[in-house]
């Protein structure tokens, strides 16, 4: 480990306490290093053990001294999730951040041949486990008082096409749940008489890439997609500015359609 990769004494999120839901894919891994670097105390988990693993040593290794760990959790069932927000809030002290990367797709070559069974898939990945750590960490997120659920969305959420019907129903459904629980922290705020303790924001891409992708597709321009290192900073950087700032906000890390 070289110098510059040696982790500073003090980060932006020096302290912070950040869970990573779907920690195993690209996405995942570039958040994990990202967020070490901060400073943030990382706690990472995936329904995937191997590649869970492996994305949690490679944050250790490349940021020596910061604390990454990793659980294997199946947020499918609320309970579940639940016991994975208590038992990380009881070992920490303190939960700031859920960044929610749980994924999937399922499309058809037109509308009329959309298989339904593709639904109950993606309702499952997308919305049902978006309610599941909503639910479970919005009290330890507001006891944070500068916390953050993080989701990371698509603009196909926005613009449907004919073969991602299901796709981008699943997508829109879990936004709309993710505003709702940007209302509710808007509304703690104000009973406090202060600003929300908490903020809930969507980050939306076209679609993401990542340094694998571009060596199987060396001709592919990937226009419009997102880098998964930057989706990563952009992930950090939203601790860096006021919860009521963020709470309740769409950012587009993709031209708007």
């Amino acid at each position: 480990m070289t110098d510059t990769d040696a982790v500073p004494t003090t980060g932006p999120l020096d302290g912070a306490v950040v869970a990573v839901a779907g920690a195993a894919g690209p996405a995942g891994a570039a958040t994990l290093l990202s967020l070490a670097r901060a400073g943030a105390t990382v706690v990472a988990a995936d329904a995937d053990p191997e590649r869970l693993a492996a994305a949690v040593d490679a944050a250790r290794f490349a940021h020596g001294g910061a604390t990454v760990t990793g659980d294997t959790v199946d947020l499918l069932h609320l309970d579940t999730a639940r016991q994975w927000a208590a038992r990380t809030e009881k070992e920490y002290g303190r939960i700031d951040g859920l960044v929610h990367l749980v994924g999937g797709w399922r499309g058809s070559a037109s509308f009329a041949d959309t298989d339904l069974a593709d639904w109950d898939v993606l309702h499952d990945l997308l919305i049902r486990t978006v309610q599941h750590t909503s639910l479970a960490f919005e009290g330890p997120l507001a006891r944070s008082g500068n916390g953050r659920y993080v989701l990371v969305s698509a603009a196909g959420a926005t613009r449907p096409t004919a073969g991602n019907a299901a796709y981008a129903a699943a997508k829109a459904a879990a936004e709309a749940w993710t505003m709702a629980l940007a209302d509710s922290f808007r509304k703690a705020g104000t009973d406090a008489g202060g600003p929300p303790p908490s903020a809930a924001t969507v980050l939306i891409v076209k679609a993401l890439v990542h340094e694998a992708l571009r060596a199987e597709r060396p001709g592919a321009k990937f226009a419009g997609f997102t880098d998964v290192t930057d989706l990563a900073e952009a992930v950090t950087g939203l601790w860096s500015r006021p919860t009521e700032e963020v709470n309740g906000t769409r950012q587009w890390l993709t031209p708007q359609p």
